[in-house]
């Protein structure tokens, strides 16, 4: 039976065994190790983003994923804990196992600072929440999240539910959030054009498409569970209302406030309703959808 991948346990122990550097008087390091999904991805750039950027820089430790989409950083004991790891699938050559082909458009993924079993781009909608609200806990983000999945207050949203989907007793939780995820990062290769900057991102228009999905979570969810594909109606409107608001924002500049886009509400019925017999999002615009 699979054992369910605590919160707890993906923050403060997944994959970080201590070490200590080699001879010399080298500054003591930590391996931390874990995964990286859509389905899992396999030749992506991981590494411990200390600047902030979404971008690999000189002196950040980065490693390539593996089969299973497993990484492993070489950190320092020092830094452990305080900066997002930050995955960036390659187009033509990271390959997302689900498919095993190469993704055709390359997007980045993070997580909250201290988070690293498992980064998907349900771990970076929870780092948005908090960096646009600089007082939002991980439990507050954590709650917001499964209340968007409409899912119970037990079930973690930062496990492996690509492992999870395939059996044990929350398999059917973590189908929801795999099909969700999927359509997540769907959406995050479509709009890589305006958002991604060669090796990195605008990290403006990153956040903004990032809030774009974040707004409109509970319908993406709907889409993704009752079997619509990313040619549905709402799935095809909501692409082009993204694109038009990515285009509308510069590409430079400070990091602009987005923490409008990421309101810290947690009551479930905020997000959905009860009609006719299912749940339906609360904010369903009439876009087509079963």
């Amino acid at each position: 039976m699979l054992k369910r991948v605590t919160a707890f346990a993906a923050i403060l122990a997944a994959g970080i065994i201590a070490g200590c550097g080699g001879g010399g008087g080298s500054a003591p390091t930590a391996t931390v190790s874990g995964a990286v999904a859509d389905g899992y991805l396999r030749g992506a750039e991981v590494f411990l983003d200390k600047n902030g950027n979404y971008q690999w820089d000189v002196g950040e430790p980065k490693a390539t994923s593996g089969p299973g989409g497993v990484y492993t950083l070489d950190v320092a004991q020092t830094d452990l804990g305080k900066y997002p790891i930050v995955c960036r699938a390659v187009a033509g050559s990271t390959v997302d196992e689900d498919t095993g082909q190469t993704v055709q458009n390359g997007y980045a993924m993070s997580a909250p600072a201290g988070v690293t079993g498992f980064i998907s781009p349900l771990t970076s909608i929870m780092r948005e929440k908090m960096a646009a609200s600089p007082g939002m806990t991980m439990a507050q983000a954590m709650a917001q999240l499964r209340s968007q999945f409409n899912l119970p207050a037990d079930a973690d949203l930062l496990g492996d539910y690509v492992a999870g989907s395939m059996a044990g007793p929350r398999q059917a939780d973590y189908q929801t959030m795999r099909q969700t995820a999927r359509q997540m990062a769907a959406l995050m290769g479509q709009a890589a054009p305006l958002v991604m900057n060669g090796s990195g991102v605008y990290v403006n228009r990153y956040r903004g498409m990032m809030g774009e999905i974040d707004q409109n979570l509970p319908e993406i969810v709907y889409n993704a569970v009752s079997g619509a594909g990313m040619g549905s109606a709402f799935m095809q409107a909501m692409l082009t209302q993204m694109e038009a608001f990515l285009q509308s924002m510069p590409t430079g500049g400070g990091f602009m406030n987005y923490s409008g886009m990421f309101s810290n509400m947690t009551s479930h019925t905020t997000f959905w309703n009860y009609t006719g017999g299912r749940w339906q999002p609360a904010g369903m615009t009439g876009s087509g959808m079963m």
